[in-house]
Formats: structure tokens, sequence, C-alpha cells
């Protein structure tokens, strides 16, 4: 995988896997015995381009040990599945859970890659029938895939969207619901829930969330941490990141250190 393999930079992610996952996951590698933090979610909690990810940051302030197991474009899907994460979590003592996008899910329209969630691999007969002028098989991404539908129509992709909705938020509760500890929701994103998207456009990660739908799964979770840039900080953009210069337009559409640096605070008196 690209983040693998990056040659000379100042910065490394040490990628390390657990037992029962072929994964990779941020390093260095946490010994998983309790009390611990599982700290869960996708590029952003991995911390791509970032030297310390609030679960870094976490685990020198609090006196117990901290794991991150943020996967690299990752849904609901990997996290809900893959063995190494499940066991995490019936042994942890809290859970800080990164709120993923709608879009890399399987659902009842199409379906995503079991590790590697921002793949499309399939499409069902309902988006086949919604959809008869596309010809699904030129899409390899769940971004581009999306991209082109809202294009094409938006009275169709309305469909598209209200469905991606349904099946995030059946996931989340039933995420929830399986997991025994407290779990702390986590925003961390380069926009505020209540930010309109742009007109013509999917809008930034974590895509089709809404204010709504986050209170809703706040009402099953211990906490819920809103963490997006001022004015001033969207400015700075990239200030404080590693990227080789093919990566700077990935590095823009993730949260930049103050970000991370405003999670971890807003994280340490939860979990203390």
């Amino acid at each position: 995988m690209s983040f693998e393999q990056r040659g000379p930079m100042p910065l490394t992610y040490e990628p390390v896997s657990y037992p029962g996952s072929v994964l990779r996951f941020r390093g260095p590698a946490s010994a998983m015995e309790a009390p611990y933090i599982l700290c869960l979610g996708g590029s952003e909690t991995f911390g791509r381009f970032i030297h310390a990810p609030y679960a870094t940051q976490l685990a020198e302030k609090l006196p117990h040990t901290v794991v991150n197991m943020g996967v690299m474009n990752a849904g609901l899907d990997v996290l809900m599945h893959d063995p190494a994460i499940i066991g995490a979590t019936r042994n942890a003592s809290a859970v800080v859970l990164q709120i993923t996008g709608a879009q890399n899910i399987s659902n009842r329209l199409y379906g995503v890659h079991p590790r590697r969630n921002d793949r499309f691999v399939k499409t069902t007969a309902m988006l086949r029938t919604i959809y008869r002028d596309v010809d699904f098989t030129e899409f390899h991404f769940t971004r581009h895939l999306l991209s082109h539908l809202q294009g094409l129509s938006a009275e169709r992709f309305g469909i598209v969207i209200a469905e991606l909705r349904v099946a995030w938020m059946a996931r989340m509760r039933s995420l929830l619901c399986e997991i025994d500890v407290p779990v702390h929701l986590l925003w961390l994103a380069r926009h505020h829930p209540e930010d309109p998207v742009q007109t013509g456009t999917l809008g930034p990660d974590p895509l089709f969330i809404t204010p709504d739908m986050l209170a809703e799964v706040r009402a099953m979770a211990a906490s819920l941490s809103i963490i997006s840039p001022s004015d001033t900080q969207m400015a700075q953009s990239t200030r404080g990141m590693f990227f080789a210069a093919r990566e700077e337009a990935a590095a823009r559409a993730l949260p930049g250190p103050d970000l991370h640096d405003r999670a971890a605070t807003a994280l340490l008196p939860l979990l203390s």
C-alpha cells in the first residue's frame, strides 16, 4: 500500500499488524493489556500525514495504554468485521469512535471491498435499475462512482443518499450496541457537520452525515466531540503535515496537527 512505501520522509507510520487481522495499523505496536483505550476510525484516526495523531497524544498524557486501530480509508464495514478490532473492543476500558462517512459501506445499492472500504466492487439490481444508463465497470472507487451518479440526476441521486444514510444509521446502531464499554464519538474533519455542501459536489468527508444523524447516535454513546477548523486554521491548511508533492490534494482533505491537538484536548478529560 502507498502509505507503507513512502521512501525517505521525515515521517514514518511504523505500520504494525495484530493477531487475527491482515490489516496494517499505525505503529508502534501497543500491548493489549487492560486497561487500555481503543481508538477506531479511518485515515483521520490513523493520522495520515501527521506526526502525532490524537491517539498518540492521548497515550503520552494518560496513565494507561492507548491503542490506535484507525484504518486507512475505513468505513464501518471494516471496523465491525475485522477480527482483531472486534477482539480489541471486547477488552478495552473505553472506545473512541471517529465518525466515518456513509459512502464507504456496503448497502442495498452497491458493495465495497471488505478491507479497503473506499473501493467499489459490485453493484446490485436496485442500482442498475435506477441508473440504466450507467456502465458500472468503469468505476473502482466509491467517490468516483458517486460523483458520476450525482452529475446525471439530482432526483435519482437523492435515492442513493437516502439509502446510504439508512445503511449508516443501521450500522452505527449495531456497532454501538455491540460495544459494552463507554464509546466517545469523535467528529474530526475539515468542516463542521452544519456547514452547507457546495452545490455540484459531494462535499468533504465524512459524506452525507447530518446533525440529526449525529444527535441520534450521540444518544447511544458516552459523548460526542465536534472538532472542526476555524477560518484561520483553514487558511493554514497543510501546515505541520508531511507529504510528498503528489499527495498535497489528499493532505488538504484531512485534518492537520492543530485539529489533532484539539481532539486530544477535548478527549483527555473524558478518558481520564
